[in-house]
């Protein structure tokens, strides 16, 4: 046993989608679909800063949280903020994770964990 052997994490491993090409044949796979980090129920549009490709999992549990929670708080006047924001590892094109945060004047923060490290964390 090596100490400085690699760490095995559980889940898919997206370490190889480098290009807009692998997603889109992850895409056609329905292994990946297309996640708006801004929903249409807040303003956002399917603009390429507002697109991310992520396993669909990390798309339900993201648009449960949005549906169910953050827009029940907006509703009540307790947030009137919204970010969700990627994060990357290497050149991945699907985002390890993504961080979902309602606020202003109360808070709601939630990670979604895809892969990779962030399985670990």
């Amino acid at each position: 046993m090596s100490w400085f052997a690699k760490k095995k994490t559980n889940g898919p491993d997206y370490s190889s989608v480098t290009s807009r090409d692998k997603v889109a044949r992850l895409v056609d796979k329905g292994q990946l679909v297309p996640m708006l980090l801004l929903p249409e129920m807040f303003g956002g549009d399917a603009s390429e800063a507002n697109l991310v490709f992520v396993p669909p999992f990390a798309a339900d549990l993201k648009k449960r949280a949005d549906e169910n929670i953050i827009r029940r708080l907006a509703a009540e006047g307790k947030i009137t903020r919204y970010n969700a924001e990627p994060i990357y590892c290497g050149r991945s094109f699907v985002p390890v994770a993504v961080t979902v945060q309602a606020f202003d004047p109360g808070d709601f923060t939630e990670t979604i964990r895809i892969w990779g490290e962030a399985l670990s964390a």
